[in-house]
């Protein structure tokens, strides 16, 4: 919702951002509304899933994303990549699962979580794809707009239903809130959708194994946590795969 309410002035004070909200399909509005949909459910699911496994768990199975993203993208638009490509993927996601995999859980209500992270990671992936889709003809905004609009009343019904609270937070919360809003959101996920008009969710996808690399590293120098040598070297092979499957020709479109 905060991210919404961040990005709604540059829709309405922007004449082409209005003009161009006005004049969209009845296509284009179902695409961003089941975007916000898929988002929603993205966030209901991984957080379900956080209550049943380790957060470890969660973090190897979501670095599964990229081999969702090259099998939709061979079949929704007939992306084709290089043996090397392909190669850097398995490389990257193999280190990522590399430094995970020591707190790794898959027995009990474990399972539960680890089935409901892998979901939650093929859901984002299908939310990527659309925006990848929309993205080729409706702008930034009124895209990010409608999809996080979307996003937040799908995930107020969701949250009502449960009988969760909508106001009842601390001040310190509530900072957290809008902190997640404009870091993770408009920081992050809006510009993932700004390339999305130019790559493709794979490409995107990898990137996001990068997270990895950056995680470990804030660790050791905010919370003084040491880099083990499995960690050590999960980090070299996603650090290898990624430029191997970056250094390769951009994917390339059957016709």
């Amino acid at each position: 919702m905060f991210a919404t309410v961040i990005l709604l002035p540059f829709l309405i004070f922007n004449t082409n951002n209005r003009s161009e909200l006005r004049s969209l399909s009845k296509k284009q509005w179902g695409f961003g509304l089941l975007s916000g949909l898929f988002l929603a459910a993205h966030y209901v699911l991984w957080f379900e899933s956080l209550q049943y496994t380790s957060i470890a768990s969660s973090t190897v199975i979501v670095t599964l994303q990229p081999l969702f993203s090259m099998v939709g993208g061979y079949f929704l638009f007939k992306e084709r990549f290089t043996k090397g490509a392909i190669i850097g993927c398995l490389i990257a996601i193999s280190g990522s699962i590399v430094i995970g995999w020591q707190d790794f859980q898959i027995s009990g209500e474990a399972l539960y979580g680890d089935i409901l992270a892998f979901i939650a990671a093929g859901v984002i992936t299908a939310y990527f794809f659309i925006s990848q889709y929309v993205r080729k003809d409706l702008s930034l905004i009124p895209y990010s707009v409608i999809s996080y609009g979307s996003s937040s009343l799908f995930l107020g019904i969701f949250a009502y239903t449960q009988q969760s609270s909508f106001f009842n937070y601390t001040a310190q919360t509530w900072w957290s809130f809008i902190g997640l809003a404009f870091i993770a959101t408009i920081l992050g996920q809006t510009i993932f959708n700004w390339l999305l008009k130019w790559m493709s969710t794979t490409v995107i996808s990898m990137s996001i194994l990068g997270e990895t690399i950056g995680t470990c590293i804030l660790a050791y120098f905010i919370l003084n946590e040491t880099i083990s040598l499995q960690q050590g070297a999960g980090i070299l092979l996603i650090f290898i795969g990624l430029t191997l499957f970056l250094l390769q020709p951009y994917p390339n479109k059957k016709a």
